[in-house]
């Protein structure tokens, strides 16, 4: 039986963003449920922490490429734990930088499944139970590649680009029934060791010197984002928006990341 706790649900929770969106709804009164494709052990050290610090959460280990996962974990929290009020939709699809020709068939799918098709399991899933209360955000973390295709990012560009679209007819969709859909364009790089520092390898510090205190996105400071429009009024939704350092060239004007 649910208890009267309102959940907030964290698919794709790293250390980066995920796990520091997941700490600040938790922070804000939510019982925070951080999903993961693996690692047990840094999977149960977010939660503890955000228990460390006062608050509520869970974690649950997910491969979103699963048929019937997502569903399961979305059900288990409904019941257990309470409705599900807002969802980011954190995973990430990158597979790399490779040529038409070095892009298998299960590769070029498995983008797909992780940024778009996973994306549609959350919302049916979620949606009719948001439809019914009148209310609940879907956030969703999207990047560069949902705005502008480069060689060599093929199933990334694709998926991200199926991504954003897929916010765009959930949001005409379900809007007007009550229902928040939020696409967020992190257009730069985000100091995170699971995701970025894993690409940067030995080269981290070095990348992070150049980039400067502010020529970096914090993932702590995107979490305040994240927390911002799950609040916003409903004459006031934004439906997409764009996020980067101050310092960098923005996505229209042709700048892209370098590592």
């Amino acid at each position: 039986m649910a208890s009267d706790n309102k959940a907030m649900v964290v698919i794709g929770a790293g250390a980066g963003i995920g796990g520091h969106a997941a700490a600040r709804f938790a922070a804000g009164g939510y019982h925070a449920v951080l999903c993961r494709r693996s690692d047990e052990a840094g999977l149960q050290r977010l939660v503890g922490q955000i228990r460390d610090e006062g608050g509520s959460a869970s974690g649950y280990l997910l491969n979103a490429a699963e048929d019937g996962a997502i569903e399961d974990v979305l059900a288990e929290v409904e019941r257990d734990i309470g409705p599900v009020e807002v969802v980011l939709y954190n995973l990430g699809a990158q597979i790399g930088d490779r040529s038409l020709f070095d892009t298998t068939h299960k590769t070029f799918e498995l983008g797909w499944r992780l940024a778009t098709f996973g994306l549609f399991r959350v919302a049916k899933a979620l949606a009719p139970g948001m439809v019914d209360r009148g209310s609940g955000t879907i956030l969703v973390t999207s990047a560069t590649a949902a705005m502008r295709g480069n060689a060599g990012q093929h199933s990334h560009a694709a998926a991200m680009g199926g991504r954003r679209l897929l916010c765009q007819t959930l949001n005409a969709e379900l809007a007007p029934k009550g229902v928040h859909v939020a696409h967020v364009v992190v257009d730069g790089a985000v100091n995170s060791p699971d995701t970025l520092g894993k690409m940067v390898g030995g080269k981290w510090q070095e990348f992070l010197d150049a980039k400067g205190e502010d020529g970096i996105i914090h993932p702590a400071d995107l979490a305040e984002v994240y927390w911002t429009l799950a609040h916003q009024p409903k004459n006031c939704w934004t439906h997409e928006m764009d996020v980067r350092p101050h310092s960098d060239r923005p996505w229209f004007n042709g700048a892209g990341l370098t590592l």
